[in-house]
């Protein structure tokens, strides 16, 4: 039996989430599989709400619910939680920041040339209605694209389509540096403060296993003080009661979205505490190495995969990449396919063992 830590094994995590039990589920990327304890946690809140009403103990529920998922993401960041917002998404922490900077005509972002249009939306935006430039360079070479108008460096931590990894001198630059953490947090080691970041936007959806709808933003106190918070409500104000005079909270509950349901917090919370228990670095390591393994054996299969860094994702060619991509899932095995490239797209995670790769090889024509 292969131990995934000293506590528990590859078998035992994989006992967690129902969706193994039938598919090669290799599509984390996109949503992670949801542990059986999550979707329990979900049904338990939805089920006390229906017998005993919403009203003050639900909203303390919820408080107490927001407080746990706040620092469970926190300890996954490896930051303070007073630093962390929770977000519905990865997008909305980066549209947050980005719009928080009320950049103009005359200010520059510096990005990559393989985002996702989670991030592009963004920056098209602030193109379109502030009048910001927004440059586009190969990832590798962002830290080295800074120039004097630059006022914001915003990329990929790991790029969606090939698992490359942002580069380390982004930590020296002098600028603000948001990073797109969605292929990131939950899937390799994440630390923001040796990341050298300002703002990471996370998802909660993906390599956490939580239910779409979740997600974190970490941004530091520097750069925190420098945006502006537009969009006010009960949840982000530190004191609601008093009408017009009020402000939102000196911490990032200030970029905290508008409501999260209980249900939806407590099926993240349980999610993310399935893989505290089975220890980040293993759960790290482990998905990682698997990866790797996944990409010796495509290139030995004929399907060398895309140039790629020590990361869960997995590139590879595909002559046909949406009618492969139908094949295999009628063969239980769940990849995704990248727009405007000729690939597939397989998302390795802790969960996975090696007869999920046995299974996607299979299915692949030769």
């Amino acid at each position: 039996m292969r131990l995934l830590s000293r506590f528990v094994s590859v078998s035992a995590l994989r006992a967690e989430f129902p969706v193994l039990g039938a598919l090669a589920y290799l599509n984390a990327g996109t949503d992670g599989p949801l542990p059986a304890r999550a979707i329990a946690a979900a049904a338990e809140e939805l089920r006390r709400e229906g017998e005993q009403g919403r009203a003050m103990a639900h909203f303390e529920r919820r408080r107490e619910l927001s407080g746990a998922l706040r620092g469970a993401y926190a300890r996954a960041l490896r930051c303070d939680e007073r630093d962390v917002a929770l977000t519905s998404c990865t997008t909305e922490g980066i549209a947050q920041t980005i719009g928080g900077l009320q950049l103009g005509p005359g200010d520059e972002i510096v990005t990559s040339d393989e985002e996702h249009p989670g991030l592009l939306g963004a920056l098209g935006a602030a193109r379109q209605l502030g009048g910001v430039a927004v440059r586009a360079v190969p990832l590798a070479e962002v830290a080295g694209a800074v120039g004097p108008a630059t006022r914001l460096v915003a990329c990929s931590h790991v790029g969606w389509m090939s698992g490359s990894l942002a580069p380390a001198e982004l930590a020296e630059l002098d600028v603000p540096v948001l990073l797109d953490g969605a292929q990131g947090v939950g899937a390799i080691p994440v630390d923001v403060h040796a990341l050298g970041c300002d703002a990471y936007a996370g998802a909660g959806q993906k390599w956490l296993c939580g239910p779409d709808g979740t997600g974190m933003l970490y941004v530091g106190p520097a750069l925190r003080e420098r945006l502006a918070i537009d969009r006010r409500g009960y949840a982000n104000l530190a004191d609601p009661g008093a009408g017009l005079d009020a402000r939102p909270h000196e911490d990032a509950r200030s970029l905290d979205a508008p409501a999260l349901n209980a249900e939806t917090l407590a099926c993240a919370l349980a999610a993310i505490g399935v893989l505290e228990a089975a220890g980040w670095p293993a759960v790290h390591e482990h998905a990682c190495s698997l990866a790797e393994r996944l990409a010796e054996r495509l290139a030995e299969h004929g399907r060398p995969p895309a140039p790629r860094e020590r990361t869960t994702l997995v590139s590879f060619p595909s002559a046909d990449p949406e009618g492969e991509r139908a094949l295999l899932a009628d063969s239980g095995v769940i990849v995704r396919s990248i727009p405007d490239r000729p690939w597939l797209r397989a998302s390795v995670g802790a969960w996975n063992d090696e007869a999920d790769l046995d299974r996607l090889l299979g299915a692949l024509a030769p």
